[in-house]
């Protein structure tokens, strides 16, 4: 899991509460409810989209959090260049952002720190960076206004204009203000 989507799934302040009182030991969609406050449909859609996400998993019929899931993450992509050899201190550009050398160029320019830095005026380098954040959203899946503005939002403050630049390039398709990505490099 890539630390873009830890911080997307987690941008959304309900998904946030229920993933912390999963981790403080609420076992239930119940028990989750109770310590958010939370009603019980907001805390079921909470709980699936994290499941979805992997950062919760249901064991022997109780919630469990992937705090694992961090760790991974940290491993995978923090402070590691692709060759396995640590990054040169207070620099980030050694991270592997795609397998393409060149788009990943494209990216080290405008990625820091898991955020956009800016929206790129060339059509050509925005793209490449949008099929990047248009990996956050699982093909097939559909999603409410407020979870794509939630997820575009911890990769830029202008998550608006990202969301219409990803519909304007076919990555994403909105209808009646839900959101699917319909286009883009799938991993498999």
């Amino acid at each position: 899991m890539r630390p873009g989507e830890i911080c997307g799934l987690l941008a959304e302040r309900d998904r946030l509460a229920v993933f912390a009182a999963v981790v403080l030991g609420s076992s239930s969609p119940a028990a989750v409810a109770a310590h958010t406050g939370l009603s019980a449909r907001d805390t079921h859609r909470a709980l699936r989209r994290l499941e979805r996400g992997g950062l919760i998993r249901t064991v022997d019929g109780e919630l469990v959090a992937h705090e694992a899931a961090f760790q991974e993450a940290v491993r995978e992509y923090g402070g590691k260049a692709p060759d396995g050899q640590r990054a040169e201190a207070g620099r980030d550009d050694w991270a592997d952002l795609d397998p393409d050398r060149a788009k990943a160029a494209v990216l080290r320019v405008f990625v820091r720190d898991g955020r956009l830095t800016q929206i790129p005026a060339a059509r050509g380098k925005r793209r490449i960076v949008l099929e990047h954040i248009a990996a956050n959203f699982e093909p097939g899946v559909r999603y409410p206004e407020r979870e794509v503005n939630a997820v575009l939002r911890a990769w830029h403050p202008d998550h608006a204009a990202l969301r219409r630049y990803l519909v304007d390039e076919g990555l994403m398709s909105r209808e009646k203000g839900i959101y699917w990505r319909s286009g883009g490099p799938v991993e498999v």
